[in-house]
């Protein structure tokens, strides 16, 4: 059975009437070169320096076109902070540390991480140097309004590359998901690369075009998976994860990754448009919706392997509850009004909750071999 996924378009689509900014620029592109690839199209849409989805808009928040879970709630970046701290005194308290946060959004949960670090672990507070990686300027800017009175403490990276070479604690929240996937479609019987090619009117649409993946590559279910079907792989994001695992195996310490994705890999169409917290089709609007594809987090592990480290995957309810995530609301609502104790409730839910975040989001712990990892110990 392949995995859950939405399908999001198909059918005739709105016939257009003109062409401008950057849908003119990607259909030109494909009446002279041909179809682009999924990963092509994706990184135009959410990375065009001119017209790209995270160039040009604010998508967080009730606001925008989505919510991440430290936006939800401040006990999320408690429990990430309480995590980050346990596991660093669980390796040994190794000193100096940088501890980074790649991929910061609006700098929420490095906000709420500084806050519970600074009250909690004036050891690690003391020892570390604090990193954010963030590519674009617009985001720096508002990372710095967020982080208010703390703007001073980290310093700002474009690459992990620059990182200072020592040991790293490193979080990333929804990163791999944005990052670009290609997909491979069966037709006849044998696998071809899906793409987006122009209708006779030039409206976009996907398409199929030569290049067969690496059959060693594609989930298990591939070799009798029925014609239509569609497999995605991500070398981008096996080049990040090797970056990260690279620099956690030289000096230690540790990485924590949380996306919504899939545990287990198998065939399924997870490509999807979001704009105005409702799914929209990724060809509708290049550059002014979100697009996201799930993460095969068995892909991260084996690279994490690959390097010597473990890699401990838990989903993100189970992992927050772990770590206190229901003492944690009590706390907040002992003394609190019954519309306050509401709200804690209803931030449980749905960061925990097993028909939504709690479920579909994973948790994945990478370390070097043995390391007792909070919440990834075995419960007793």
């Amino acid at each position: 059975m392949g995995r859950a996924h939405r399908k999001i378009g198909g059918g005739a689509r709105p016939r257009l009437t003109a062409l401008s900014g950057l849908r003119d620029r990607i259909v030109r592109l494909i009446e002279a070169n041909g179809p682009l690839s999924i990963a092509d199209y994706m990184a135009f849409c959410l990375f065009d320096p001119k017209d790209g989805y995270y160039t040009t808009r604010e998508p967080f928040g009730a606001s925008g076109d989505f919510t991440t879970a430290p936006e939800i709630s401040q006990m999320f970046g408690e429990l990430v902070a309480v995590w980050l701290l346990t596991a660093w005194r669980a390796l040994g308290r190794p000193s100096p540390v940088t501890l980074a946060e790649i991929g910061p959004g609006r700098g929420t949960l490095m906000k709420d991480m500084l806050r519970v670090l600074g009250r909690l672990g004036p050891d690690l507070w003391g020892s570390a140097s604090v990193a954010m990686i963030e590519t674009s300027p617009r985001l720096v800017a508002v990372q710095k309004a967020t982080l208010g009175d703390l703007a001073d403490r980290p310093e700002w990276h474009e690459t992990i590359d620059t990182l200072p070479r020592q040991p790293l604690l490193i979080v990333a929240n929804e990163l791999f998901d944005a990052i670009p996937i290609r997909q491979y479609v069966k037709a006849d019987g044998r696998w071809m690369e899906r793409a987006v090619g122009l209708t006779e009117a030039r409206e976009l649409m996907f398409t199929a075009r030569p290049g067969a993946p690496d059959p060693a590559l594609l989930p298990p279910d591939a070799a009798t998976a029925p014609d239509g079907a569609i497999a995605e792989l991500s070398p981008a994001r096996t080049a990040l994860m090797e970056m990260l695992a690279e620099r956690v195996a030289e000096g230690g310490a540790a990485a924590l990754l949380i996306d919504y994705g899939y545990s287990k890999p198998a065939v399924g169409d997870t490509l999807q448009g979001l704009s105005h917290h409702a799914y929209t089709d990724p060809l509708a609007d290049p550059g002014k919706a979100d697009l996201t594809a799930h993460v095969d987090f068995s892909a991260l592990s084996e690279v994490a392997k690959a390097h010597g480290l473990d890699a401990h995957l838990l989903p993100q309810g189970e992992f927050l509850l772990r770590m206190g995530l229901l003492e944690r609301a009590g706390q907040l609502g002992a003394a609190a009004d019954s519309a306050t104790r509401r709200r804690l409730q209803s931030e449980v839910d749905r960061l925990a909750g097993s028909d939504g975040m709690g479920t579909l989001f994973k948790v994945l712990a990478i370390a070097p071999t043995g390391a007792p990892l909070p919440a990834f110990l075995p419960m007793q």
